[in-house]
């Protein structure tokens, strides 16, 4: 396996538009954790509705759980690894 590292020069080339500066500052105002237990109240949510047979609604909402958990790993990224490093 090999890894490449980026000389500054190469990083400086690639900055990040307007937008996901914005989405960058927002989103990394939000604790990871919150994230987390959105995925599992989704869970929760999912298996409550599915014992009260509400089988579509319930599928629905299951699949909730993997969509907040990719959110909080972005999340993540971008307080660790975001455009305001450098600054």
């Amino acid at each position: 396996m090999e890894t490449t590292v980026l000389k500054s020069t190469e990083r400086a080339e690639r900055k990040e538009g307007k937008v996901a500066k914005a989405i960058e500052q927002q989103t990394s105002k939000v604790p990871s954790d919150t994230f987390l237990w959105a995925s599992l109240g989704a869970m929760a949510a999912s298996l409550t509705l599915k014992a009260f047979k509400k089988d579509h609604l319930a599928l629905f909402v299951g699949q909730w759980a993997a969509p907040f958990l990719l959110l909080g790993i972005y999340n993540k990224i971008v307080k660790v690894e975001g455009h305001d490093k450098e600054s």
